[in-house]
């Protein structure tokens, strides 16, 4: 799964500039262009990273920062801000306030992105790393390749996002419904029991001649790769 990235930003050029090359990069992106838009998803998503301008409408960036971050909402994901504030003090008041990187307006972009990356690979290596491995299933995510020790494994698109989302989860259940969240999206109306059709589907590609089950069921739980490694 690609990491999630939420633009709060009420510039409609600007919006669209960085809408356009998270995706390019690889990241899933959503947009809001007022703090009151960006808590309604902020509410109902889950998100890896928070991108937000200091100069919002009715409610700066940076009290929103601020009250996210004293009602101990959201305390591990990373807020890069924007602005065009570049004095020291401001630089001081905005990582003070819960940011924590800060980019003065007009930028770079690929300094941006280089930015992005950093503060994900701290809290959350799962989603930037390219290779994901647990046992001898290794996940190439460049190659959009899988395989088992040394054999490839031919997986439909629904079937590489499941075994990339338990892979991202390795050693955390994961029930049904957060699966389908990061497999589908959670708008999706999507019922349980197809997750568990497609769980088959994975286990069946996955398991060969005596190859043991690399995905454990936990009743009235969910599904977890097996701590064995597979």
């Amino acid at each position: 799964m690609p990491a999630r990235i939420l633009v709060i930003e009420d510039d409609p050029s600007l919006t669209e500039l960085l809408d356009y090359n998270l995706a390019a990069a690889g990241y899933s992106v959503a947009t809001a262009n007022s703090a009151e838009d960006g808590q309604l998803l902020l509410s109902e998503q889950s998100f890896d990273l928070l991108v937000l301008d200091w100069m919002l409408p009715e409610m700066s960036g940076i009290e929103l920062c601020s009250s996210l971050r004293r009602a101990g909402k959201l305390p591990t994901m990373p807020i890069l801000m924007l602005t065009a504030r570049g004095d020291e003090t401001d630089r001081i008041r905005g990582l003070t306030t819960g940011a924590d990187d800060y980019v003065v307006k007009p930028f770079s972009v690929p300094e941006l992105l280089a930015r992005l990356k950093a503060l994900l690979r701290r809290s959350a290596p799962e989603r930037v790393n390219t290779m994901l491995t647990h046992g001898s299933v290794m996940l190439d995510r460049n190659a959009h390749r899988v395989t088992r020790g040394g054999r490839e494994v031919n997986l439909g698109p629904t079937e590489y996002r499941l075994l990339e989302a338990l892979m991202e989860a390795t050693g955390r259940v994961l029930s049904r419904g957060q699966l389908i969240d990061r497999v589908w999206g959670n708008t999706a109306e999507i019922d349980e029991r197809t997750i568990d059709v497609h769980i088959g589907r994975l286990r069946k590609a996955l398991i060969r001649g005596d190859d043991s089950d690399p995905i454990r069921t936990v009743r009235g739980a969910g599904y977890v790769l097996s701590m064995d490694g597979g």
